[in-house]
């Protein structure tokens, strides 16, 4: 275990932390020798540096690290792949760190992707004492590497039948219901949208809808929704190599939506969970669906294709259809969704859209102070017009290449009722440059926020 929840032994080689403005004081009042090896080696107090003090035997005696505030969410990150192997524990003196924030950082900053190449050395271990804080920590970083693990699994080794696995092992877990509909058997249980974009597909990798549900039948009902696509080819519309090279994260939205899940029902929120995750992979073959095709959806709503590459909201629509026919309390959807939100905000924030700004700005507030950001985004009706068909009710392709992350985003509002509290979040799940903690690959993206807004949302109640 990268962490430890017990008493810190003695011979734990002490962590002491420090930030910019303070270190100067701090260092002035530390022994000599170790004054002058901090200078010595020009450290200074700056986030996500540190330094090791050796003893006078040559031994390590302590670290000196630092930090942007005490309560920040990456603040120990940079520690436990940059130490020696070795238990650590925190000085008594210097900053004293929250203890949720010191062991989701360090947890996540030890964090690898192991499943076919092991890692040249085991990183530092951290000793903390138990505490309820520094358990949830555990269980943050628990669920957020989930998450990347999943979106780091190629396709070949995580197509729908793998991640409906990985969902049945999570209702195993918690004493939830799982259930799945596969294959042909979509188009006569009433999924229709999704059936189209998975069915050409092997059999084995047969497109499905993914449903979990746990919690008390007469609380608020929360409904969370996944896009799991995973794999996208673009379909006829093919995608071009770079495009396709990291298509194996399109199934990030599905792997947010199940570790949001799972922190729901480790943290017995009072909520009936209901998680889908319509799964499919955007193969081509003889009988992929087709630009201009017209499906008949759940809802009843037809839609035109207008590009097969925009497939991911396709399949969310019977998703979201179905799960507002349980007159839910409120509605999540995560998905990586367009690749105009990238443009406007690039890879590190997702794009909120929701009916009620009041919400809305409230979310952001808390990703801000967690660590853990998004940006709200406008849901602008009268873009609308410029995805709707002459031959069907809506199409699934704007008319030009601007406001693409907005009608995304309006095609979907088309299949949540009126009055639902509903968003929609278009996120990356992916970093695409290193830094502490959060090196490059798949990513887990607002699940943090979200489960602390949903805490603050049913605990009013």
């Amino acid at each position: 275990m990268t962490v430890q929840l017990k008493k810190p032994v003695a011979s734990a080689v002490p962590i002491r932390l420090v930030d910019a403005s303070g270190f100067a004081a701090a260092a002035s009042a530390a022994p000599e020798a170790t004054r002058r090896w901090l200078a010595a080696v020009g450290f200074q107090g700056a986030a996500d540096t540190f330094v090791v003090v050796p003893g006078a035997e040559g031994a390590l005696q302590s670290v000196w690290a630092g930090v942007r505030e005490p309560g920040h969410a990456w603040a120990l990150a940079a520690l436990p792949k940059g130490l020696p192997e070795g238990r650590y524990r925190l000085a008594d003196d210097g900053l004293q760190i929250d203890a949720q924030a010191a062991a989701f950082s360090w947890a996540m900053g030890g964090y690898r992707f192991g499943l076919y190449k092991p890692a040249r050395r085991p990183p530092a271990q951290l000793m903390l004492a138990p505490s309820a804080a520094a358990t949830r920590g555990l269980q943050l970083a628990s669920a957020s590497a989930m998450a990347r693990d999943l979106v780091n699994t190629p396709a070949e080794d995580l197509g729908p039948a793998q991640l409906a696995a990985a969902v049945q092992r999570a209702a195993k877990a918690h004493g939830g219901k799982f259930r799945q509909v596969v294959g042909a058997a979509l188009l006569k249980e009433g999924f229709p949208a999704i059936h189209a974009v998975g069915r050409a597909a092997d059999s084995s990798r047969a497109p499905r809808l993914i449903e979990l549900t746990w919690g008390d039948p007469k609380a608020p009902r929360l409904v969370l929704v996944g896009k799991g696509v995973c794999f996208d080819s673009g379909g006829l519309d093919i995608k071009g190599a770079d495009g396709m090279r990291l298509m194996k994260k399109d199934m990030g939205g599905a792997a947010n939506a199940l570790a949001l899940a799972e922190l729901v029902m480790t943290l017995a929120l009072p909520v009936r969970l209901q998680l889908l995750i319509p799964a499919v992979e955007n193969a081509i073959s003889g009988n992929a669906f087709r630009p201009g095709d017209v499906f008949k959806t759940r809802k009843g709503l037809h839609i035109e294709i207008g590009n097969t590459d925009a497939e991911g909201r396709v399949i969310l629509c019977d998703a979201l259809a179905y799960g507002a026919e349980g007159r839910p309390d409120l509605m999540i959807d995560m998905a990586t969704l367009t690749g105009a939100a990238r443009v406007a905000l690039g890879p590190q924030l997702p794009a909120l859209f929701c009916r009620r700004t009041e919400l809305a700005r409230e979310v952001v507030d808390l990703g801000l102070m967690l660590h853990d950001p998004l940006w709200h985004m406008p849901l602008w009706r009268d873009y609308h017009a410029s995805i709707e068909s002459d031959i069907a009710d809506i199409v699934n392709t704007g008319r030009g290449a601007m406001a693409g992350a907005i009608t995304a985003a309006l095609f979907l509002d088309d299949f949540v009722p009126e009055g639902v509290d509903w968003m929609h979040i278009d996120l990356f799940a992916w970093n695409d440059g290193p830094r502490p903690g959060r090196p490059v690959g798949g990513e887990a993206q607002t699940i943090r926020t979200l489960l602390a807004w949903l805490e603050r949302r049913y605990s009013r109640r």
